[in-house]
């Protein structure tokens, strides 16, 4: 796909996504599409939505089946109007079968039929595997592109690298990078500072992440100057979590899938002293490269086989990158978040810049201000409330 059809991509979705409900960086049209409201508690995607009759994905929560959503419509190089009549607006019809519905049905038996039959079950294809971003596979390579820079594409999987340091070291370093024990005399903090949306779309919001020790998080955008638009919110308190965003499909509603896994992860590296216990089963992987510069791979377990995998910097052991994955039919559903210009604050270390990205979107957020073991906000870790 090249640069003009992504940001194309790019702002098509910013105004007709559905399948996360991050809708923040954009305006709302006139005509908004309407929402489902009914609880998504103990029902499977296939109760849930209408006609969601594939052998996979209708026994997939509704969180997750959103997920899975995204995997395909971003293998495919796709948005949400593509496969959904007038999606983003009052006229659209979830329900109405396209052709393009039915091959994709299809499409998701043929990848499950073929993992079962020749992999045991493991999940060596997905829609990635051969559409990299086209509706149609390509099925000859492009010669100029033999010898041009080698294909940049990693493995989800982190394979160990036994001339690498022993994960638990690595880690144990981080701990130590970002102050230590210092990090045992901090109960929270309350960081603040400002969303900026991909490509400008949107414009700023104000941007906040609660944290508690040791592991619940709450961040919340919102935009003063435009009281319509809403605040989203992202909550996990320590054993549940929420999204309650704005003008989305689901505009509120609580983690059952691998959004609560990923939720869990985050909430326990807010305080990143405490890193090692987050995952298990840590394993060092190949060296990768991000930019110009070598980083040390680290990648541990979490629950329900989701995983995640951190680049960090073997100059100063800080983290520079996390992707978290979370299983589906269609392939993994990814979050990556960058975190960068690391500053002492009291004498630990704390990312001032972060840089998030999922299949549907991208955005910064640039922190001003930490502040420690201050009041929280009441039921700032809570159930959001509707809007």
């Amino acid at each position: 796909m090249n640069v003009s059809r992504k940001v194309s991509l790019a702002a098509g979705a910013l105004t007709a996504l559905w399948v996360a409900g991050f809708v923040f960086a954009a305006k709302p049209t006139a005509q908004e599409q309407p929402r489902m409201r009914e609880s998504i508690v103990g029902k499977k995607a296939g109760v849930y939505f209408k006609n969601v009759s594939t052998s996979t994905l209708k026994e997939l929560s509704v969180d997750d089946f959103i997920g899975a959503m995204g995997v395909m419509t971003d293998a495919l190089g796709l948005d949400c109007a593509d496969c959904h009549p007038n999606a983003g607006s009052d006229q659209v019809d979830w329900v109405f079968d396209t052709a393009r519905k039915k091959t994709a049905r299809r499409m998701v038996e043929m990848v499950a039929n073929l993992n079962k039959e020749f992999f045991g079950g493991a999940q060596r294809v997905t829609c990635w595997t051969c559409h990299h971003g086209r509706v149609t596979p390509a099925t000859s390579i492009q010669l100029t592109r033999l010898y041009e820079a080698p294909n940049d594409e990693v493995d989800d999987f982190v394979a160990r690298d036994p001339d690498q340091p022993a994960a638990t070291d690595i880690l144990d370093k981080v701990a130590a990078a970002v102050g230590g024990a210092k990090w045992a005399g901090i109960r929270n903090y309350v960081a603040s500072g400002s969303s900026i949306g991909f490509g400008g779309f949107g414009g700023d919001g104000q941007f906040e992440i609660f944290a508690n020790a040791p592991n619940q998080r709450t961040v919340r955008i919102q935009f003063p100057q435009h009281p319509d638009r809403g605040i989203s919110t992202w909550v996990y308190n320590g054993t549940q979590g929420w999204i309650n965003t704005p003008r989305a499909l689901l505009e509120n509603y609580p983690l059952i899938g691998g959004e609560l896994d990923g939720a869990r992860l985050e909430a326990l590296i807010a305080f990143p002293a405490n890193i090692k216990g987050a995952l298990t089963n840590w394993r060092t992987g190949f060296r990768r490269v991000i930019g110009d510069s070598e980083y040390l791979t680290v990648q541990g377990n979490g629950p329900r086989q989701s995983y995640g995998t951190f680049y960090i910097d073997p100059k100063t052991y800080l983290v520079k990158r996390l992707v978290r994955y979370a299983p589906s039919p269609a392939g993994n559903v990814l979050v990556e978040i960058d975190y960068d210009d690391w500053r002492d604050v009291n004498g630990v270390k704390l990312p001032f810049e972060y840089n998030f990205y999922w299949l549907d979107g991208r955005y910064t957020a640039k922190i001003k201000d930490y502040k420690f073991n201050t009041t929280m906000e009441p039921g700032i870790f809570g159930k959001p409330k509707d809007q």
